[in-house]
């Protein structure tokens, strides 16, 4: 290439006036691809019967404690820090999801969460990290009612069958 020459595609021409790109806000672009949380079921075994531990939200409903995957933690991991955090749970936590549930939240663009749901044995509860949450004991079915409450028919299905996954999985570890 000479002096004076440019390295502009044949189609451009000098003085052309080129318009500025369009730029995503990376926030926007998180939106865009969705979203990955962890939640942990945490459950203990009392004189033979399953008690899952559901945390009430601000919003008054019952919920697995739940947040976002964390950088430079396992899933499995970020899934255990939700629980100490959100119900003063201690216990033992499986690496692998047994299950996951997807929700759609409303917004411009509409944006997909799944939640990818890990079993966690509580053997001991501290008062939980964050104040206002409520951890409580339920037997199945009434956390499953809890869970319903106040949501989309599909969406309280998904968490209820979310309860019916894990009962399966906990019988099989506890025989």
């Amino acid at each position: 290439m000479s002096a004076g020459e440019s390295r502009l595609p044949a189609s451009w021409s000098r003085g052309q006036e080129l318009k500025p790109a369009n730029f995503i806000r990376l926030s926007q672009l998180r939106k865009l691809r969705g979203c990955e949380q962890v939640a942990a079921i945490c459950y203990r075994v009392r004189s033979g019967t399953i008690e899952f531990l559901l945390v009430q939200t601000g919003g008054r409903r019952w919920i697995f404690p739940k947040g976002s995957a964390e950088p430079g933690l396992s899933n499995a991991q970020a899934a255990a820090l939700e629980a100490f955090e959100e119900a003063g749970v201690h216990g033992r936590i499986e690496e692998v999801p047994f299950a996951r549930y997807i929700r759609v939240k409303s917004g411009s663009p509409p944006i997909e969460v799944t939640t990818h749901a890990y079993l966690c044995a509580v053997s001991r509860l501290d008062p939980p990290q964050e104040s206002n949450r409520k951890p409580t004991w339920f037997p199945p079915e009434k956390a499953k009612r809890r869970l319903k409450d106040a949501r989309p028919d599909d969406f309280g299905a998904d968490l209820c069958r979310i309860i019916d996954t894990a009962l399966v999985r906990i019988r099989q570890l506890h025989r």
